[in-house]
Protein backbone atom coordinates (compact mmCIF):
# COMPACT_ATOMS: atom_id res chain seq x y z
CA UNK A 1 0.00 0.00 0.00
CA UNK A 2 1.05 3.75 -0.67
CA UNK A 3 0.56 5.88 2.24
CA UNK A 4 -0.22 9.31 0.80
CA UNK A 5 -0.68 10.79 4.49
CA UNK A 6 3.49 11.36 4.33
CA UNK A 7 3.20 13.45 0.98
CA UNK A 8 2.46 16.76 0.47
CA UNK A 9 -0.62 17.32 -1.80
CA UNK A 10 1.82 18.60 -4.31
CA UNK A 11 4.20 15.85 -4.38
CA UNK A 12 1.42 13.07 -3.89
CA UNK A 13 0.28 14.56 -7.27
CA UNK A 14 3.38 15.01 -9.55
CA UNK A 15 4.65 11.25 -7.55
CA UNK A 16 1.02 9.58 -8.43
CA UNK A 17 1.34 10.80 -12.33
CA UNK A 18 4.72 10.16 -12.90
CA UNK A 19 4.93 7.12 -11.18
CA UNK A 20 2.24 5.27 -12.68
CA UNK A 21 1.69 7.10 -16.17
CA UNK A 22 3.88 4.76 -18.12
CA UNK A 23 2.12 1.56 -16.81
CA UNK A 24 -1.47 3.39 -17.62
CA UNK A 25 -0.88 4.50 -21.16
CA UNK A 26 -0.33 1.09 -21.63
CA UNK A 27 -3.65 -0.17 -21.06
CA UNK A 28 -6.03 3.07 -21.67
CA UNK A 29 -6.64 5.67 -24.69
CA UNK A 30 -6.39 9.47 -23.38
CA UNK A 31 -10.22 9.14 -22.19
CA UNK A 32 -12.27 6.67 -21.36
CA UNK A 33 -15.26 8.10 -23.38
CA UNK A 34 -15.13 5.39 -26.04
CA UNK A 35 -15.06 2.42 -23.88
CA UNK A 36 -18.76 0.45 -23.30
CA UNK A 37 -18.80 1.20 -19.93
CA UNK A 38 -22.53 1.55 -19.17
CA UNK A 39 -23.52 4.77 -18.64
CA UNK A 40 -25.03 3.98 -15.17
CA UNK A 41 -22.18 1.67 -14.07
CA UNK A 42 -20.25 2.91 -10.92
CA UNK A 43 -16.66 3.02 -11.32
CA UNK A 44 -14.01 3.23 -9.37
CA UNK A 45 -10.32 5.18 -10.31
CA UNK A 46 -7.24 4.56 -8.68
CA UNK A 47 -5.77 8.01 -7.26
CA UNK A 48 -2.36 6.66 -6.23
CA UNK A 49 0.58 5.09 -7.45
CA UNK A 50 -0.61 1.98 -7.53
CA UNK A 51 -2.83 -0.57 -5.23
CA UNK A 52 -3.54 -4.37 -5.07
CA UNK A 53 -6.48 -6.35 -5.41
CA UNK A 54 -6.94 -8.54 -2.69
CA UNK A 55 -8.59 -11.74 -2.55
CA UNK A 56 -10.53 -10.65 0.79
CA UNK A 57 -10.75 -7.01 2.56
CA UNK A 58 -7.45 -7.34 3.91
CA UNK A 59 -4.19 -6.23 3.42
CA UNK A 60 -2.76 -9.39 3.77
CA UNK A 61 -5.02 -11.24 1.64
CA UNK A 62 -3.79 -12.70 -1.47
CA UNK A 63 -2.78 -10.28 -4.22
CA UNK A 64 -4.93 -11.40 -6.57
CA UNK A 65 -3.66 -8.48 -9.45
CA UNK A 66 -1.84 -4.69 -9.19
CA UNK A 67 -3.42 -1.73 -10.83
CA UNK A 68 -1.76 1.57 -10.98
CA UNK A 69 -2.73 5.36 -11.09
CA UNK A 70 -5.63 6.24 -13.22
CA UNK A 71 -6.79 2.38 -13.49
CA UNK A 72 -10.65 1.77 -13.97
CA UNK A 73 -12.62 -0.95 -11.93
CA UNK A 74 -16.12 -1.67 -11.91
CA UNK A 75 -17.55 -0.48 -8.27
CA UNK A 76 -20.05 -3.47 -7.48
CA UNK A 77 -20.35 -2.49 -3.70
CA UNK A 78 -18.86 -1.04 -0.55
CA UNK A 79 -18.07 -3.39 2.27
CA UNK A 80 -16.71 -3.56 5.63
CA UNK A 81 -13.43 -4.99 6.33
CA UNK A 82 -9.97 -4.73 7.93
CA UNK A 83 -8.28 -1.42 7.92
CA UNK A 84 -4.65 -1.74 6.66
CA UNK A 85 -1.46 -1.30 9.23
CA UNK A 86 -1.52 2.99 10.55
CA UNK A 87 -5.15 3.63 9.19
CA UNK A 88 -8.58 3.64 10.67
CA UNK A 89 -10.91 3.79 7.16
CA UNK A 90 -11.99 0.20 7.47
CA UNK A 91 -14.03 0.07 3.65
CA UNK A 92 -13.31 -1.56 0.37
CA UNK A 93 -14.55 -1.81 -2.89
CA UNK A 94 -15.88 -5.08 -3.60
CA UNK A 95 -14.64 -5.91 -7.91
CA UNK A 96 -15.14 -9.02 -10.10
CA UNK A 97 -11.29 -9.61 -9.52
CA UNK A 98 -11.49 -9.06 -6.11
CA UNK A 99 -11.24 -5.93 -3.32
CA UNK A 100 -9.66 -2.77 -3.82
CA UNK A 101 -9.14 -0.11 -0.62
CA UNK A 102 -11.46 2.22 -0.92
CA UNK A 103 -9.97 5.80 0.10
CA UNK A 104 -7.71 5.21 -2.51
CA UNK A 105 -10.62 5.02 -5.21
CA UNK A 106 -12.56 7.96 -6.62
CA UNK A 107 -15.98 6.83 -7.55
CA UNK A 108 -16.91 7.85 -11.03
CA UNK A 109 -19.10 7.02 -13.93
CA UNK A 110 -18.32 7.39 -17.91
CA UNK A 111 -21.11 9.17 -19.08
CA UNK A 112 -19.47 11.20 -22.25
CA UNK A 113 -21.80 14.26 -23.70
CA UNK A 114 -23.13 15.43 -27.43
CA UNK A 115 -20.66 18.58 -27.91
CA UNK A 116 -22.28 21.84 -28.53
CA UNK A 117 -21.84 23.97 -31.42
CA UNK A 118 -22.13 27.02 -29.84
CA UNK A 119 -21.66 28.87 -26.50
CA UNK A 120 -24.56 29.73 -24.28
CA UNK A 121 -24.74 33.69 -23.40
CA UNK A 122 -25.31 34.65 -19.88
CA UNK A 123 -25.60 38.31 -18.94
CA UNK A 124 -23.43 39.27 -21.77
CA UNK A 125 -21.03 37.31 -20.98
CA UNK A 126 -20.28 33.98 -23.77
CA UNK A 127 -19.30 30.78 -22.37
CA UNK A 128 -20.04 28.28 -19.91
CA UNK A 129 -19.37 26.37 -16.56
CA UNK A 130 -18.71 22.45 -17.39
CA UNK A 131 -18.39 19.24 -15.48
CA UNK A 132 -15.74 16.68 -16.54
CA UNK A 133 -18.36 13.84 -16.69
CA UNK A 134 -15.91 11.00 -17.59
CA UNK A 135 -13.07 9.38 -15.08
CA UNK A 136 -10.44 11.35 -17.06
CA UNK A 137 -9.53 13.07 -20.03
CA UNK A 138 -5.84 14.46 -21.14
CA UNK A 139 -5.55 17.79 -22.75
CA UNK A 140 -3.56 19.85 -24.68
CA UNK A 141 -1.75 23.13 -23.05
CA UNK A 142 -3.66 26.19 -25.54
CA UNK A 143 -0.77 28.84 -24.58
CA UNK A 144 2.27 27.23 -23.64
CA UNK A 145 4.62 27.43 -21.54
CA UNK A 146 2.79 26.38 -18.47
CA UNK A 147 2.01 28.82 -16.03
CA UNK A 148 0.93 26.80 -12.96
CA UNK A 149 3.10 25.04 -10.31
CA UNK A 150 2.21 21.48 -10.84
CA UNK A 151 1.36 21.73 -14.84
CA UNK A 152 5.47 22.39 -15.23
CA UNK A 153 6.08 19.19 -13.31
CA UNK A 154 3.48 16.74 -15.12
CA UNK A 155 4.19 14.76 -17.87
CA UNK A 156 0.50 13.66 -19.00
CA UNK A 157 -1.75 16.08 -16.87
CA UNK A 158 -5.10 14.91 -16.80
CA UNK A 159 -8.68 16.27 -16.14
CA UNK A 160 -10.58 14.45 -13.39
CA UNK A 161 -14.37 13.42 -12.93
CA UNK A 162 -16.26 15.90 -10.99
CA UNK A 163 -13.97 18.87 -11.55
CA UNK A 164 -15.84 22.33 -13.35
CA UNK A 165 -14.09 24.64 -15.67
CA UNK A 166 -15.03 27.70 -17.88
CA UNK A 167 -15.62 26.65 -21.51
CA UNK A 168 -15.45 30.09 -23.69
CA UNK A 169 -14.34 28.78 -27.24
CA UNK A 170 -15.02 26.02 -29.50
CA UNK A 171 -13.23 24.37 -32.69
CA UNK A 172 -12.82 21.34 -34.79
CA UNK A 173 -9.54 19.29 -34.45
CA UNK A 174 -7.60 17.56 -37.32
CA UNK A 175 -9.81 14.39 -37.25
CA UNK A 176 -13.23 16.44 -37.37
CA UNK A 177 -13.77 16.15 -33.24
CA UNK A 178 -15.15 18.89 -31.53
CA UNK A 179 -12.82 20.35 -28.59
CA UNK A 180 -13.41 22.84 -26.03
CA UNK A 181 -11.05 25.95 -24.56
CA UNK A 182 -10.64 24.98 -20.96
CA UNK A 183 -9.88 27.79 -18.84
CA UNK A 184 -10.11 28.73 -14.66
CA UNK A 185 -11.66 32.08 -13.61
CA UNK A 186 -10.54 32.28 -9.91
CA UNK A 187 -7.99 31.22 -8.55
CA UNK A 188 -5.94 30.54 -12.27
CA UNK A 189 -2.48 30.88 -12.93
CA UNK A 190 -3.50 31.88 -16.12
CA UNK A 191 -2.76 28.26 -18.24
CA UNK A 192 -5.43 27.40 -20.65
CA UNK A 193 -6.09 23.94 -22.88
CA UNK A 194 -8.06 22.14 -25.10
CA UNK A 195 -10.10 19.03 -24.60
CA UNK A 196 -12.35 16.92 -26.18
CA UNK A 197 -15.84 18.38 -25.87
CA UNK A 198 -17.46 14.76 -24.76
CA UNK A 199 -16.22 14.67 -21.99
CA UNK A 200 -17.93 17.82 -20.31
CA UNK A 201 -21.56 18.48 -19.43
CA UNK A 202 -22.96 21.98 -19.66
CA UNK A 203 -23.94 23.29 -15.70
CA UNK A 204 -27.33 24.60 -16.16
CA UNK A 205 -29.35 27.16 -14.05
CA UNK A 206 -31.03 24.59 -12.43
CA UNK A 207 -27.80 23.11 -11.17
CA UNK A 208 -27.25 26.33 -9.35
CA UNK A 209 -30.76 26.80 -8.30
CA UNK A 210 -31.32 27.54 -4.34
CA UNK A 211 -32.65 24.66 -2.53
CA UNK A 212 -35.66 25.73 0.10
CA UNK A 213 -34.78 29.50 -0.16
CA UNK A 214 -38.13 30.26 1.56
CA UNK A 215 -36.50 29.01 4.67
CA UNK A 216 -34.20 31.38 6.40
CA UNK A 217 -32.97 29.80 9.62
CA UNK A 218 -30.56 27.08 8.17
CA UNK A 219 -27.08 26.16 9.99
CA UNK A 220 -24.50 23.62 8.98
CA UNK A 221 -23.24 21.61 12.62
CA UNK A 222 -19.58 20.13 11.61
CA UNK A 223 -18.55 17.53 14.16
CA UNK A 224 -14.74 17.22 14.41
CA UNK A 225 -15.00 14.36 16.84
CA UNK A 226 -17.72 12.02 14.97
CA UNK A 227 -16.52 13.49 11.61
CA UNK A 228 -19.42 14.40 10.10
CA UNK A 229 -21.93 17.24 8.88
CA UNK A 230 -25.47 17.70 9.72
CA UNK A 231 -27.80 20.86 8.10
CA UNK A 232 -30.58 22.33 10.05
CA UNK A 233 -34.02 23.68 9.05
CA UNK A 234 -34.63 25.65 12.38
CA UNK A 235 -34.69 22.15 14.67
CA UNK A 236 -35.20 19.96 11.84
CA UNK A 237 -32.38 17.96 10.55
CA UNK A 238 -32.68 17.92 6.76
CA UNK A 239 -29.31 16.52 5.58
CA UNK A 240 -25.94 14.27 6.48
CA UNK A 241 -22.92 13.41 5.24
CA UNK A 242 -19.40 11.96 6.37
CA UNK A 243 -16.45 14.70 6.02
CA UNK A 244 -13.01 14.38 6.13
CA UNK A 245 -11.72 18.02 8.36
CA UNK A 246 -8.23 19.01 8.90
CA UNK A 247 -5.60 16.66 9.81
CA UNK A 248 -4.06 15.90 13.40
CA UNK A 249 -0.94 14.83 12.52
CA UNK A 250 1.55 16.25 9.81
CA UNK A 251 3.67 14.33 7.92
CA UNK A 252 5.98 12.88 10.08
CA UNK A 253 3.34 11.45 11.87
CA UNK A 254 3.78 14.29 15.01
CA UNK A 255 0.41 15.72 16.39
CA UNK A 256 -0.12 19.44 14.94
CA UNK A 257 -2.78 22.23 15.31
CA UNK A 258 -1.76 24.06 12.26
CA UNK A 259 -4.15 21.95 9.70
CA UNK A 260 -6.93 21.91 12.55
CA UNK A 261 -10.16 23.04 11.08
CA UNK A 262 -11.30 26.10 13.27
CA UNK A 263 -14.01 25.20 15.93
CA UNK A 264 -16.37 27.98 15.98
CA UNK A 265 -19.59 29.51 14.17
CA UNK A 266 -18.23 30.93 11.42
CA UNK A 267 -20.79 32.64 8.81
CA UNK A 268 -20.56 31.37 5.18
CA UNK A 269 -18.26 34.41 3.34
CA UNK A 270 -17.99 33.26 -0.12
CA UNK A 271 -18.93 30.94 -2.91
CA UNK A 272 -17.25 29.80 -6.00
CA UNK A 273 -18.65 27.19 -8.40
CA UNK A 274 -14.98 26.24 -9.20
CA UNK A 275 -12.26 27.59 -7.37
CA UNK A 276 -8.47 26.58 -7.98
CA UNK A 277 -6.79 26.00 -4.24
CA UNK A 278 -3.41 26.51 -4.02
CA UNK A 279 -0.71 27.35 -1.13
CA UNK A 280 2.30 26.97 0.26
CA UNK A 281 0.97 24.01 2.36
CA UNK A 282 -1.91 22.54 0.68
CA UNK A 283 -0.17 21.82 -2.77
CA UNK A 284 -2.16 22.92 -5.81
CA UNK A 285 -5.50 21.85 -6.69
CA UNK A 286 -7.40 23.02 -9.98
CA UNK A 287 -10.79 23.10 -10.40
CA UNK A 288 -12.59 22.01 -7.38
CA UNK A 289 -16.08 22.83 -7.38
CA UNK A 290 -18.66 24.00 -5.50
CA UNK A 291 -16.32 25.45 -2.77
CA UNK A 292 -18.29 27.43 0.12
CA UNK A 293 -15.68 29.53 1.98
CA UNK A 294 -16.85 30.27 5.92
CA UNK A 295 -13.65 31.00 7.86
CA UNK A 296 -10.54 33.12 7.15
CA UNK A 297 -8.06 31.52 5.11
CA UNK A 298 -10.08 30.22 2.36
CA UNK A 299 -11.42 27.44 4.98
CA UNK A 300 -14.12 26.04 2.81
CA UNK A 301 -16.55 23.17 2.43
CA UNK A 302 -15.66 21.60 -0.88
CA UNK A 303 -15.57 18.49 -3.30
CA UNK A 304 -12.61 16.28 -3.48
CA UNK A 305 -11.75 14.46 -6.35
CA UNK A 306 -8.24 13.01 -4.84
CA UNK A 307 -9.37 11.34 -2.24
CA UNK A 308 -12.27 8.85 -1.20
CA UNK A 309 -11.78 9.00 2.73
CA UNK A 310 -14.08 10.36 4.66
CA UNK A 311 -14.94 10.04 8.17
CA UNK A 312 -11.38 10.53 8.97
CA UNK A 313 -9.60 14.07 9.42
CA UNK A 314 -6.93 13.86 6.63
CA UNK A 315 -7.07 17.90 5.08
CA UNK A 316 -5.11 21.11 5.36
CA UNK A 317 -7.95 22.61 7.59
CA UNK A 318 -10.88 22.68 5.11
CA UNK A 319 -13.83 20.13 5.34
CA UNK A 320 -13.51 17.87 2.31
CA UNK A 321 -16.71 16.12 1.07
CA UNK A 322 -18.34 14.31 -1.83
CA UNK A 323 -19.02 16.22 -5.01
CA UNK A 324 -22.74 15.49 -4.40
CA UNK A 325 -22.43 16.57 -1.10
CA UNK A 326 -20.42 19.84 -1.79
CA UNK A 327 -22.89 20.67 -4.69
CA UNK A 328 -26.00 20.14 -2.51
CA UNK A 329 -24.61 22.61 0.92
CA UNK A 330 -23.42 25.00 -2.50
CA UNK A 331 -27.47 25.75 -3.28
CA UNK A 332 -28.87 25.23 0.08
CA UNK A 333 -27.05 27.64 1.76
CA UNK A 334 -27.14 31.76 1.57
CA UNK A 335 -25.97 33.65 -0.04
CA UNK A 336 -26.61 32.17 -3.12
CA UNK A 337 -24.32 32.22 -6.14
CA UNK A 338 -25.74 32.87 -9.51
CA UNK A 339 -23.74 31.03 -13.13
CA UNK A 340 -23.08 34.45 -13.77
CA UNK A 341 -20.52 35.23 -12.65
CA UNK A 342 -20.08 31.93 -10.98
CA UNK A 343 -19.01 33.35 -7.39
CA UNK A 344 -20.33 35.49 -4.86
CA UNK A 345 -18.85 37.52 -2.04
CA UNK A 346 -20.84 38.89 1.22
CA UNK A 347 -17.48 39.15 3.68
CA UNK A 348 -17.81 42.73 3.86
CA UNK A 349 -21.49 42.75 4.79
CA UNK A 350 -21.65 43.49 8.63
CA UNK A 351 -23.42 42.04 10.45
CA UNK A 352 -22.82 38.89 8.72
CA UNK A 353 -25.35 37.64 6.28
CA UNK A 354 -24.26 33.99 5.49
CA UNK A 355 -25.58 30.86 6.66
CA UNK A 356 -23.81 29.55 10.09
CA UNK A 357 -21.12 26.72 9.92
CA UNK A 358 -20.58 25.63 13.24
CA UNK A 359 -17.42 23.42 14.20
CA UNK A 360 -17.87 21.88 17.42
CA UNK A 361 -15.69 19.27 18.96
CA UNK A 362 -18.64 16.87 19.74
Amino acid sequence: MIDERNLTRREFLKGGVLGGMGLVLGSHPGTLMNQQYDPQQKLGRLTIWKLDVRAKPNENAKSVKVIYQDEIVLWLKEVVGDAPTGLLNRRWVETPDGFVYSPRMQPVYNQPNRPLTSLPENQGKKGMWAEVTVPFVDFTLANPPARSPILKELTKPRLYYSQVYWIDEIKKGEDGKVLYRVNERYGTYGDIYWAPAEAFKPITENDVAPIHPEIEEKKIIVNLNRQSMTCFEGKNEVYFCRVATGAKWNADGKAVDSWSTPPGPHPISRKFISLRMSGATTGDWPAVAWTTIFATGGVAIHSTYWHNDYGLPRSHGCVNVSPEDAKWIFRWTYPYCSLEPGMVDVSSKWPPVGNIVDVIEG
